[in-house]
């Protein structure tokens, strides 16, 4: 996909002494003190600012922080801890504008940080006027924020539809290149794991990716629903049996261009589902009643580990059992030590994702770590995000 790139503006020497417009992801997680516990998205969005102020821009940054409702501030809602820490990493005082709809008063070389786009009326909406409004703020508008590039919001996609120029920042630019290369050319055998509680959420991305994969290993809650589907007993484990047609007919559309999707042969179960209670593994036929499926078997995670480390492109999204207990994250950490062990190139995505590759320390070994939860999915079904599609278009002219 073809977009103008803020990296080239910035080398062209075609940024300096304007006023740079950078949309950020900068939504994270705060305890109820108000203090962030997990910086990665701050951290994420320093390449393109520095980028921006080294260029001698004027430069303005925003993003949205939670659900606040548009118009009614609450100190909650504010981007003033995100502000302490971006000043932190930048080394440098980031001060929070409010009210900045209007006008925004920022020197060349200067940073300011604009208060919760979210706040503004119109912005979810994509409210014409805010976004003439916000365009007239900027001579270059930088998107990156691939985290809401599946949304059509004035700081998204309306603001780029108006602004003089409208690009992509380095992170954005590099999510596009990866799940491009990932999907569009990638090095076969391509393996995708897609887990989860429901395939009801995920539906449309197994059908999407039964088109293109050579292999589509399930996990979690899917993978019961998918072993319902192959005449397997279950027992009391999370599932969706209305989606049995769906499942059968994912499985045989695989089975038809000789590719397959990997049901079970063992698995770890309980009786209850908590970190304290007794793991048994057994046979996937040998599922009693009473069980839940917690984890793949052993036998499983070797099996489909030898697969991911022949593979030449993965794509994972999800993990496939209850790693977050112990005695369950056997088969998330084999999947995790097969794709860090492996050639591949490899993409993924999602916050339990991203929370296993932390755990399991593996953040150096995968190919490319995405920032995008709902985003990365929707471009993995081979959906044109909105974000995406509108610098694509100003690129086209």
């Amino acid at each position: 996909m073809n977009v103008l790139r803020f990296t080239d503006l910035c080398a062209e020497g075609k940024a300096k002494g304007q006023r740079v417009f950078i949309r950020a992801d900068l939504n994270v997680p705060q305890d109820d003190a108000g203090n962030i516990t997990e910086d990665t998205r701050i951290r994420a969005s320093v390449p393109c600012i520095r980028q921006a102020l080294d260029a001698g821009a004027a430069v303005m940054v925003t993003s949205h922080l939670g659900r606040p409702t548009e118009g009614a501030f609450k100190p909650e809602d504010s981007l003033a801890p995100v502000a302490r820490r971006l000043g932190e990493l930048l080394g440098r005082d980031v001060p929070l504008v409010s009210d900045w709809v209007d006008g925004v008063d920022v020197a060349p070389g200067n940073v300011v940080l604009l208060e919760n786009c979210r706040l503004n009326k119109g912005e979810k909406k994509n409210d014409d006027a805010l976004a003439r409004k916000l365009a007239a703020l900027t001579d270059i508008y930088v998107n990156d924020a691939f985290g809401t590039a599946h949304r059509a919001e004035a700081t998204t996609y309306g603001i780029a539809q108006y602004a003089r120029v409208a690009c992509a920042g380095p992170l954005l630019a590099a999510e596009i290149d990866a799940i491009t290369k990932a999907l569009a050319q990638p090095r076969r055998p391509l393996v995708a794991i897609v887990a989860g509680s429901k395939v009801s959420t995920k539906l449309t991305i197994l059908k999407s990716l039964a088109d293109k994969v050579d292999q589509l290993i399930v996990g979690g809650g899917i993978a019961n629903t998918f072993m319902l589907a192959s005449g397997l007993s279950i027992g009391k484990s999370l599932a969706e049996p209305d989606l049995l047609g769906e499942a059968q007919a994912v499985i045989e559309a695989m089975r038809a261009r000789g590719a397959a999707v990997p049901i079970p042969v063992d698995v770890v179960t309980a009786k209850t589902f908590a970190a304290d209670a007794a793991a048994t593994v057994k046979d996937a036929s040998e599922v009693a009643e009473d069980d839940l499926i917690l984890d793949i078997g052993p036998q499983t995670a070797a099996m489909l580990a030898a697969q991911l480390r022949e593979a030449g492109t993965i794509v994972w999204n999800g993990p496939v059992g209850v790693f977050e207990f112990d005695a369950f994250a056997g088969g998330t950490e084999a999947i995790a030590r097969a794709i860090a062990e492996s050639q591949a190139f490899s993409i993924a995505g999602g916050g339990d994702t991203l929370a296993a590759i932390a755990k399991y320390g593996i953040e150096d070994k995968v190919g490319y770590i995405s920032t995008g939860g709902g985003a990365f999915l929707e471009m993995l079904e081979g959906k044109t995000l909105p974000a995406i599609e509108i610098l694509s278009k100003r690129a086209a002219g």
